[in-house]
């Protein structure tokens, strides 16, 4: 195989980080590691990571608290839209149909706001940027969070004039079979 610069001359490694073959001439040895000049130039013109005073086990401790392992973190809308989101939750409790829903539901969050605020600080000790959020919004591509939001402010509406949770306890089943038809459909789509 020829470098990837000089067509006429043989390689002699490739790069680690983009994988051009690279000549003698275009090679950068870097204790061992073989680099192309470009990719070399990269790694040094990006910022290098400034540890941070975070603790990723007090972000854990402070993550079961509804909002306190962002505030932590210092996202501050992540943490309202936790409060806004375990309150809703509580507040579910309070219907009888709805409370092993609610109650898996509130535990099951309650955890992810735990590894959630762990994941982030571990991310800012790091010199990182925070990984993505399912619930924000704000750092994937798909709005999550206001979905969410929006679902329980549904949910709570129709609960106030059609007593929702008696419908739901009646048709659940069918719920599930739908979803469990889609997800089927969506992999088997995928797969041929």
């Amino acid at each position: 195989m020829n470098c990837a610069l000089h067509t006429e001359v043989e390689a002699t490694g490739f790069c680690r980080n983009c994988g051009k073959a690279l000549c003698a001439q275009c090679r950068r040895d870097v204790r061992g590691i073989l680099y192309c000049e470009v990719c070399l130039a990269d790694m040094l013109a990006r910022p290098q990571p400034v540890a941070s005073g975070v603790s990723p086990g007090l972000a854990v401790v402070l993550g079961f608290i509804p909002g306190l392992g962002a505030v932590y973190n210092g996202e501050y809308m992540k943490a309202l839209i936790h409060v806004v989101i375990f309150a809703a939750l509580v507040t579910l409790d309070s219907s009888g149909r709805a409370q092993p829903f609610s109650g898996i539901m509130t535990a099951a969050f309650i955890f992810y706001m735990a590894i959630d605020a762990y994941r982030t600080a571990k991310a800012r000790m790091l010199g990182q940027a925070p990984p993505s959020s399912a619930l924000g919004g704000w750092s994937t591509d798909k709005p999550i969070g206001p979905i969410i939001l929006i679902t329980l402010g549904v949910i709570f509406l129709l609960d106030k004039y059609y007593s929702f949770w008696d419908w739901l306890g009646d048709y659940w089943s069918v719920a599930l079979i739908v979803l469990g038809v889609l997800m089927l459909w969506k992999r088997m789509g995928r797969t041929s």
